[in-house]
């Protein structure tokens, strides 16, 4: 009998528990399908941490490995996803295959905030990916594209195109209308100029465009900006955002709604993941994809690593959250290989393994399962975060 009675009361706490949970959930304000304009500013500024620098101009990727772990992405879908990532193009592809309810662009460059500040004009001003391209690269593309274009098709059109000095100054006061009359955004004279340099080298170099090392430094094969929207993964097929008007559609129609707020911030900071993590969890989301590139490579080479992994913990998770993480062959001493994301997630790949190169492979790790491995003090360096997966 008192068995009995304690299993009940047992039973009851439990639901009691479950209850003020659900009634603690039901409390938290819900995320609006769209972020009003004053509210995506004052995240985008508040959020935000003083600019700091990094060795190259990541104005494109170098990542032409994406679609291989696309699947693991879009595997996390759910109604309640946010997306966080770093760098510039490789995020709406991202977007595309997981179509979260909000995401964040965090980077430590300033210079990146202002590139996505640009896109998201261009987003909005392009309805279809013809005009986005016209748009981005300042030339006019053939009228016998359309919404079944392929990607090469689609790249090859803006190969031919003939830049137009006359279009980019009409296409950079659309952009700089979009953002300060149309939202009624107060950008910066700074800001301004950081897009305009932006969207100068995309005029200047258009579908070639690669990502640059700043100390000129050659012999790694950077892709294109071309190659990198026509990169397909080991069965063929296409990944990036371009690749389909249905996969460009949803990443503009989350540039429509507000949803893609770019911050400034260091990984390593006091205040950008932190602010993010406070604004997710008030809405009861949960980082259901965090891209991380290989910002973590550089972070072991001081001890900016403890306080990442530090602010990466204060975010909302859950066990099917992943860090998405990027690896380079040749990018330091002591890593004698490469992590690939395909076909099975998470298996290590040694040199010579294709896709294990100079473009890089990408690993989806599970963050909670990651994070207990860094307090038990099972990952102390770049290797060993490496290592976990053999």
């Amino acid at each position: 009998m008192p068995n009995r009675r304690a299993a009940a009361l047992a039973c009851a706490a439990l639901l009691l528990l479950a209850l003020s949970c659900s009634a603690l959930d039901s409390a938290r304000p819900a995320l609006p399908g769209r972020l009003d304009d004053a509210t995506f500013w004052r995240l985008f500024t508040e959020l935000s941490e003083e600019g700091g620098t990094f060795r190259s101009d990541n104005l494109v990727s170098n990542e032409r490995a994406f679609p291989d772990v696309l699947p693991e992405v879009a595997r996390r879908a759910s109604p309640g996803a946010a997306y966080i990532g770093v760098g510039p193009e490789q995020n709406f592809s991202y977007l595309a295959a997981l179509r979260p309810r909000v995401a964040f662009i965090v980077d430590i460059r300033r210079e990146n905030a202002a590139l996505h500040l640009l896109y998201k004009a261009i987003f909005e001003r392009s309805p279809t990916r013809a005009e986005f391209l016209s748009r981005l690269f300042s030339r006019p593309l053939s009228k016998h594209l359309g919404p079944g274009s392929t990607a090469n098709e689609l790249m090859e059109a803006a190969a031919v195109g003939i830049p137009s000095r006359d279009l980019f100054t009409a296409n950079l006061a659309d952009v700089r209308a979009q953002l300060a009359v149309r939202h009624r955004w107060p950008i910066s004279d700074a800001d301004l100029a950081g897009m305009t340099r932006v969207y100068e080298a995309f005029f200047d170099r258009g579908p070639d465009i690669r990502y640059s090392m700043r100390s000129g430094r050659r012999g790694r094969p950077f892709p294109s900006y071309a190659e990198l929207m026509t990169a397909a993964d080991a069965h063929g097929v296409a990944g990036s955002f371009l690749a389909s008007e249905e996969a460009y559609r949803a990443v503009r129609d989350l540039q429509a709604r507000n949803l893609v707020v770019p911050v400034v911030g260091d990984f390593a900071g006091k205040g950008a993941l932190a602010g993010v993590g406070t604004f997710l969890r008030g809405h009861g989301l949960t980082v259901a994809v965090f891209y991380a590139s290989n910002v973590e490579m550089y972070l072991f080479r001081g001890d900016g690593w403890k306080t990442f992994y530090q602010n990466l913990s204060l975010l909302p998770t859950d066990g099917r959250s992943v860090l998405v993480r990027s690896v380079f062959q040749g990018f330091g001493p002591g890593y004698p290989g490469a992590l690939s994301g395909s076909p099975q997630v998470g298996s290590w790949a040694w040199p010579g393994v294709p896709g294990a190169g100079v473009n890089g492979v990408l690993w989806a790790d599970p963050i909670e399962p990651m994070l207990a491995d860094v307090a038990r003090g099972a990952i102390t360096d770049y290797r060993g975060l490496l290592a976990r997966v053999k």
